[in-house]
């Protein structure tokens, strides 16, 4: 989940609407879906064992990429340490996107192109200011890994149906989600049929109707077509519903968000998804418990709870008029096409006599330590101790104080300056800290991303 959380009462009050309940996940400035796809991924991977090595292909599904059209697949990939030659896409267009992704994923497994597959679903959905949509949009990620053969739970079972219909939209050079057009029209004619059929062809006739992961786009709908997904042996489990009270709808990511703490626990597991007229069904058998699984309720918790006016500042709804600094370095220069493997990569240069540790590698031809000129690429570790720091009180826009710079010894023997993720408050030298995948920036419409250092909370320790 993203850092933050805001009450749908204070986005509720600043309208002048009757307050309504709960909270929405939503994200910082420097976060967006693929900052949330790099989280999910890279723990899905810790969680099965595997190395990146292993992985030879990846599959992504986001309503709202970074890039309209760009390297979004690329860039991910890079910060992932996925070989060159990884197979997998990127799925994108509706909320539909997720189910997408996972069975694209799954057909290439079973055809033989891939051995082991990422499967990673992320949105941050954006609103427009104002709507009713603001106060149900949320955002988040999840990610699996997916191997032939044998495996603790198995994709058994899909089912498809479709309608030309208009549900939620973003039209061409439109930045907002627009709501469906009629809320009730929506739930009668599209909503329902669609997923109420989808959800029949997935349970046969006597079975119990089990497990379920629903979207719900508005916070209402579920609970009618969880009734409707009960048979005659048994009523239907809603599985996100105390999920979504806290964080949101959360577009392509909900549906294997919400299944993700299920697959811990052995049986079946539906999982539904619609967007863009379409509707699909998706049965996971759980034969024993998923690596990971057992984690994601501590994931899915806590949350910093930010002011409504915070949140519009960080989606650039609030923007100041004063001045602001370029970053002056366009992100299609030479610096960014010879630096970005580097930089992405979290990469450092060793020394092949020494083994001392250079960043970044190019910044170093020769070692610091014992002048050899001989060196090797490898991935730094993520997780270290503070060294020294300063926080910066005032910073021209459209930077924010304070803003930390901090000196990180890393685990691995290596030592790196780089900006903290937070306002610094809780930096003191010698405490631990991981070291993140944020956007820095946006220029000339491209997003800039890069590594920043946080304090790691009691939680995220044992979570690791």
């Amino acid at each position: 989940m993203p850092e933050w959380r805001v009450s749908v009462a204070d986005v509720d009050a600043a309208w002048g609407r009757s307050p309504g309940r709960g909270t929405l996940a939503v994200c910082r400035a420097d976060e967006d879906p693929l900052t949330l796809a790099w989280t999910a991924a890279d723990r899905a991977l810790a969680a099965s064992g595997l190395s990146a090595e292993t992985v030879d292909g990846l599959w992504w599904g986001c309503t709202r990429p970074p890039f309209a059209e760009g390297p979004s697949w690329t860039t991910l990939a890079a910060t992932l340490h996925l070989g060159a030659g990884t197979d997998g896409a990127l799925l994108a267009g509706s909320t539909h996107a997720g189910s997408d992704a996972l069975l694209a994923a799954v057909d290439a497994l079973a055809s033989g192109r891939v051995d082991t597959a990422i499967v990673v679903v992320s949105d941050a959905l954006l609103p427009a200011t104002g709507t009713g949509h603001e106060t149900s949009a949320g955002a988040g990620a999840a990610a699996v890994v997916l191997r032939r053969g044998d495996g603790p739970a198995r994709v058994v079972r899909a089912a498809h149906l479709w309608e030309p219909r208009l549900d939620r939209y973003r039209g061409d050079r439109e930045a907002e989600t627009r709501e469906t057009y009629d809320g009730r029209l929506f739930r009668e004619q599209a909503y329902l049929p669609l997923l109420g059929a989808v959800g029949a062809a997935l349970v046969g006739e006597g079975e119990p109707a089990g497990r379920w992961s629903v979207p719900d786009p508005d916070g209402r709908l579920a609970r009618a077509l969880t009734k409707r997904l009960g048979t005659s042996a048994g009523a239907a489990e809603d599985v996100g519903s105390a999920d979504r009270a806290r964080l949101g709808d959360l577009g392509s990511a909900a549906g294997l968000v919400a299944a993700a703490g299920a697959l811990a626990t052995p049986g079946s597991v539906h999982i539904l998804s619609q967007g863009g007229g379409r509707a699909s069904g998706i049965t996971v058998v759980v034969d024993r418990t998923v690596p990971g699984a057992d984690r994601v309720a501590a994931h899915l918790s806590g949350g910093e709870q930010v002011p409504y006016t915070r949140v519009l500042r960080a989606r650039g709804v609030l923007t100041p008029t004063g001045e602001s600094v370029e970053m002056a370095v366009p992100p299609g220069s030479a610096m960014f096409g010879r630096g970005a493997a580097e930089m992405l990569g979290l990469l450092a240069a060793r020394c092949v006599d020494c083994g001392t540790l250079h960043t970044p590698p190019d910044v170093h031809p020769t070692c610091i330590s014992c002048g050899s000129t001989k060196f090797d690429l490898v991935p730094l570790g993520r997780t270290g101790t503070v060294q020294t720091f300063v926080v910066n009180r005032t910073m021209p826009s459209p930077f924010e104080a304070p803003l930390p710079l901090v000196v990180v010894d890393l685990d691995d023997g290596g030592r790196i300056m780089l900006q903290g993720g937070d306002d610094g408050a809780a930096l003191e030298v010698g405490s631990p800290v991981e070291i993140v995948l944020r956007r820095y920036t946006v220029e000339r419409g491209v997003p800039v991303y890069g590594w920043k250092v946080l304090t790691r909370r009691p939680e995220q320790e044992v979570a690791s």
